[in-house]
């Protein structure tokens, strides 16, 4: 892979990029966003779509979404580092923890962003040099938006069950049912 940035674009051999997320609006403003900067874009919205076109076409490129309704992202990671080691692929997903984090990057992801991700922080992580640190979030989530965020993860991974959610929480149900209720914090 031999590609080189210039001023917000993208020059080289191999441009191809495969963005795979289930939210349609996010996926077409994201796909526009990475054409402008001049990747050849590919899209899809499914696990079993991503996969069956990363096994025809491997990308040098890809973002996906953690969170698909079909599946699991981490085995489109998987499907593309299978035809393509050299691919630079990054997670993106709404519910971030330390595990599927480590696990991203044991399949080869090289960068793991939490949603929302604008165009530029995709388009940073995807050309950052191997070794490059990240730079430091301009409006960090507050200490209220982790916590939610955990919450909601909890939640989820108790399949919406709030009285199983409290319990392993360790919280009244009531009060979970309320922050709940509530919208996320900025």
């Amino acid at each position: 892979m031999t590609a080189d940035t210039i001023e917000g674009t993208i020059t080289g051999d191999d441009i191809t990029l495969l963005i795979v997320d289930d939210d349609k609006p996010f996926l077409t403003r994201l796909a526009r966003a990475m054409e402008a900067r001049g990747f050849q874009v590919e899209t899809a919205e499914s696990v079993a779509e991503a996969v069956a076109k990363a096994r025809v076409t491997p990308p040098a490129y890809a973002v996906v979404d953690m969170r698909l309704g079909d599946g699991n992202g981490l085995d489109v990671v998987a499907a593309i580092r299978e035809k393509r080691d050299d691919s630079r692929t990054i997670i993106l997903t709404g519910y971030g923890n330390i595990a599927t984090a480590v696990t991203a990057v044991k399949l080869g992801a090289i960068d793991y962003l939490s949603k929302p991700a604008d165009a530029d922080d995709v388009f940073a992580a995807l050309t950052r040099t191997t070794g490059e640190r990240a730079v430091p979030p301009e409006n960090p989530m507050s200490a209220d938006r982790v916590r939610w965020e955990h919450i909601q993860r909890v939640y989820e991974m108790c399949e919406r069950n709030v009285s199983e959610t409290a319990r392993r929480l360790n919280m009244h149900r009531r009060t979970l049912q309320r922050i709940l209720a509530k919208r996320a914090p900025r």
